[in-house]
């Protein structure tokens, strides 16, 4: 059996699957070139702050692009706010949140294209669809001496998609960050911690929640930052 139809049976089964490093690269890598994986990596350097913080937080930084993706191509589309109903965000939800676009570089680099097809492929066998809807974004949670960072300031739930990938790119100084998996009465279905890039979490958000504890410095001396690359995909 070859390991997109395992992942396919999986998710299918459970509506999640933690997948290790080794794992998920093998995944890309027979989906396509991860050729310019520095360059990628080093663009969450350049992240803009995320202004909406509802909760005067300031140890977000993001970036966002929305493509539309179907069989036969993957188009970038024009900058738009990204928008979720307080349904789904009680904390930043109910507006327009406009962020500064994901570098021109990187988004039609190698390896965001190659995320964008392994998503497209993954997802549409387990949901037929003509086309997607899809949202990417960069994230970088910092954490400091007395300020822990949040990585679901919204605690535990869903994002309003049919469709969630959420790869680590790097961590560096930081405790915790553990992410737990709840089905829709709230029971704990599984948990694992991001650490090594490429690790992933690939969730079926129409069937369980998510959310992730707050990141905190190793050394309290020196900032500490979660660098994670999460991609929606919503049938249009």
């Amino acid at each position: 059996m070859d390991r997109l139809r395992q992942l396919t049976d999986v998710i299918r089964a459970g509506g999640y699957r933690f997948v290790e490093a080794e794992g998920m690269r093998a995944l890309l890598e027979q989906t396509g070139p991860l050729t310019d994986w520095a360059a990628f990596a080093a663009s969450w350097d350049d992240l803009g702050a995320d202004t909406y913080m509802a909760d005067g937080g300031r140890y977000r930084k993001r970036r966002h692009a929305v493509f539309a993706v179907r069989a036969d191509g993957i188009v970038r589309q024009p900058a738009q706010p990204h928008y979720q109903s307080r349904d789904y965000n009680t904390l930043n939800g109910g507006i327009e949140r406009w962020f500064e676009p994901v570098a021109d570089g990187i988004g039609s680099g190698a390896v965001l294209t190659t995320v964008l097809t392994f998503c497209r492929d993954l997802f549409g066998r387990l949901t037929a669809a003509e086309a997607w809807h899809v949202e990417v974004h960069q994230f970088r949670i910092e954490a400091r001496s007395g300020e822990a960072g949040r990585p679901t300031p919204e605690g535990m739930h869903r994002d309003g998609v049919d469709y969630v990938l959420v790869l680590l790119v790097n961590r560096r100084n930081i405790a915790s960050g553990m992410t737990s998996v709840h089905d829709s009465t709230g029971r704990e279905l599984g948990h694992f911690t991001l650490t090594r890039p490429f690790d992933a979490a690939l969730v079926d958000d129409a069937r369980v929640m998510h959310g992730v504890t707050p990141v905190e410095p190793l050394d309290p001396a020196e900032p500490g930052h979660r660098d994670v690359l999460v991609v929606t995909f919503r049938r249009e």
